[in-house]
């Protein structure tokens, strides 16, 4: 959420840069002004009559005691009549102040001034490009190896659930066992701590992260409790800071999970959904930062190094591309999109996103510190797949296939107790 702050001194950059966004939000941010006017307005005749009650409680028992009752009633009747004028003026800002909150809920984050304008992601900028496609000397798509060799079950899934939710079997599970755990040791090495977090939340936490009211539709929802499952291990652990006021000498806060994601993928018909390519629940390792306003973009270069290096190690071809505004989510300012090279496929899979939210969740989570002056400021936060299993998975069975079976990456070998999958 942007600070009301910004909306008041910068509205007209704000609808300008959202365009970016092909979002018009002018006549939202028109609202928003007016309704903030209002409740100013309201609340300083609150604030005044406040100070008029304070006053006069001084005056009256002055008035009594010097035996002038008459003038004394007269002065606690009008008294009385300004608690009453403001017991209405409070209902009325409180409910200014939802109103307000419901229409802040409604604007984007401003993209960064390097994002591109564009519609999809077609439009992505390449920013860099690492290793080279596989020569292969057969060339079949993952779902049809992972039914050749027994390791991924589609028909179960449906059996159990419905389509989306694949079953692993056998050196299936114990391959996407082994990445997790990979993926987890290296954010351990760059210094993340491991968070298991609960995969359901509440309505403050869906809120505070930015996927509600956007992705409202996008979530499973519990009615019963009224609970969400995570799309995503970046919401409770993100989180954990709400409400809260960290220490300056804390910076940077950084948290590692691995949990199961949840996605209803509403508006996704149409697209590759074969295999692994799009699914309603998967699995991913997610690393997030909170840090100092100063070194955001700084440390989201950081978080952009740590995932490529992930790929690298795993000798997948990839590229990364900075996200263009009509591609850019709700409330990320910058985001940067890796993606890995299907040898079958012959198209690029997306397979981690590294974002800079600057102050938006932070400001809706009241997440702030407190600077070497002692002013309150909001931190910024950061988050990046590190990373989603499901196109990890399909890249390796794809990139690493010979005819003899598909040969494990070396670098997560010393999990595995095999070295080929056949």
């Amino acid at each position: 959420m942007l600070l009301i702050s910004n909306i008041r001194e910068n509205h007209e950059e704000i609808v300008q840069r959202m365009k970016l966004r092909n979002v018009d939000v002018e006549h939202v941010v028109e609202k928003i002004l007016a309704v903030d006017k209002r409740k100013r307005e309201v609340q300083k005749r609150y604030e005044d009559n406040q100070h008029a009650i304070h006053i006069s409680s001084k005056e009256i028992g002055d008035l009594f005691k010097a035996g002038n009752k008459e003038e004394g009633n007269a002065l606690r009747e009008k008294a009385g009549s300004l608690k009453e004028d403001n017991k209405l003026l409070h209902e009325e800002v409180n409910r200014l102040d939802e109103e307000l909150l419901e229409l802040m809920y409604q604007i984007p984050n401003v993209p960064h001034e390097s994002i591109a304008p564009g519609k999809d992601d077609s439009d992505n900028v390449e920013i860099s490009k690492w290793g080279e496609k596989p020569n292969l000397s057969q060339n079949k798509e993952h779902w049809v190896l992972a039914r050749e060799y027994g390791i991924i079950d589609w028909e179960l899934g449906v059996k159990i659930t419905g389509a989306g939710f694949p079953v692993y079997r056998g050196k299936g599970a114990k391959l996407q066992r082994a990445l997790v755990q990979f993926f987890l040791d290296e954010a351990e090495d760059h210094g993340y701590e491991e968070i298991n977090p609960p995969f359901l939340i509440n309505e403050a936490s869906g809120y505070g992260t930015g996927q509600l009211p956007d992705k409202d539709g996008q979530m499973y929802h519990t009615e019963r409790d009224h609970l969400y499952l995570i799309p995503t291990a970046e919401v409770p652990i993100t989180n954990i800071y709400r409400d809260t006021i960290i220490k300056e000498a804390d910076f940077p806060l950084k948290n590692v999970a691995f949990s199961p994601c949840f996605r209803r993928e509403a508006g996704s018909y149409g697209k590759d959904v074969r295999g692994l390519n799009r699914l309603h629940q998967f699995e991913k390792v997610e690393i997030v930062q909170i840090v100092h306003p100063n070194k955001s973009f700084e440390i989201l270069e950081e978080m952009v190094t740590h995932v490529k290096g992930l790929l690298e190690k795993l000798g997948l071809h990839y590229r990364v591309v900075r996200l263009c505004g009509g591609d850019l989510g709700f409330a990320s300012a910058l985001t940067y999109d890796f993606e890995v090279w299907s040898a079958a496929q012959e198209r690029w899979l997306e397979v981690s996103s590294v974002s800079n939210f600057a102050s938006f969740q932070a400001n809706r989570m009241k997440c702030r510190f407190k600077d070497s002056n002692g002013k309150t400021q909001l931190v910024h936060t950061l988050n990046g797949s590190a990373m989603a299993l499901p196109r990890i998975m399909a890249a390796i069975i794809e990139n690493y296939q010979t005819e003899e079976g598909i040969v494990i990456p070396e670098c997560i070998q010393k999990y595995l107790k095999f070295d080929i999958l056949n």
